[in-house]
């Protein structure tokens, strides 16, 4: 029965701060969505302009597409400097900010990558199969939010962090697996029910009548 007590004292302190640090990742992933559709889009455009500007975009989206979360996370957070100046803005380098950059990057070769289809199809009439880039835009962000979980490896407080914390406290084997477990089956659930969600919406767009492309000017 070494494991009883443990429950009283997860319900009071473990919980509420694993929510809070579930909020931390969901708050980095939005951060790193917002960068990725600001700097993704242009890209995206550019691409279908083509041309020398279109062959340049194509080359930085790239490397962005198997760029390493993590080796960019810690290039961030340790080859720039602590506090840097943009536009008059000055900000520090946190380990909070290389997450959201490192997972940033990802988010802009996904959105320069499956914005140049959605804006094709638009392009040639078919509404439908354009609006498929928002349920992959929505998957993208639930993958970051998995993803955000590297930044236990530099200190961020997040869900992850939250619970390796807890499992070092806990001094029975079984206890910690139990945890463990329990996380783990929290997240697989919880983002099975939201990709179960997406795939309905991408059937329903799939099974939309496409329009014939406009012929003439009309």
């Amino acid at each position: 029965m070494r494991g009883v007590p443990v429950m009283p004292d997860l319900q009071a302190g473990f919980i509420p701060a694993f929510l809070a640090g579930l909020v931390v990742n969901f708050g980095i992933a939005l951060w790193a969505l917002v960068g990725g559709l600001l700097f993704g889009l242009p890209l995206a455009w550019l691409r279908m302009r083509q041309g020398r500007a279109g062959r340049l975009a194509g080359l930085m989206v790239s490397p962005m597409r198997t760029a390493p979360t993590f080796v960019v996370m810690f290039f961030v957070l340790n080859a720039l400097p602590a506090r840097m100046s943009l536009g008059g803005w000055e900000f520090t380098v946190t380990p909070w900010l290389s997450v959201v950059l490192s997972l940033a990057v990802y988010m802009c070769s996904y959105v320069a990558d499956n914005a140049v289809d959605a804006m094709g199809h638009l392009r040639a009439g078919n509404r439908a199969a354009a609006l498929l880039f928002l349920p992959g835009l929505a998957r993208a962000f639930f993958v970051a939010v998995l993803s955000s979980g590297a930044g236990a490896a530099v200190g961020v407080a997040e869900a992850i962090s939250v619970t390796l914390r807890e499992v070092e406290r806990m001094p029975s084997l079984k206890d910690k697996v139990l945890l463990m477990l329990g996380v783990m089956l929290f997240f697989v659930l919880s983002f099975q029910a939201v990709y179960a969600v997406l795939d309905w919406v991408r059937r329903r767009l799939n099974a939309a009548p496409k329009r014939p492309p406009r012929k003439n000017g009309r």
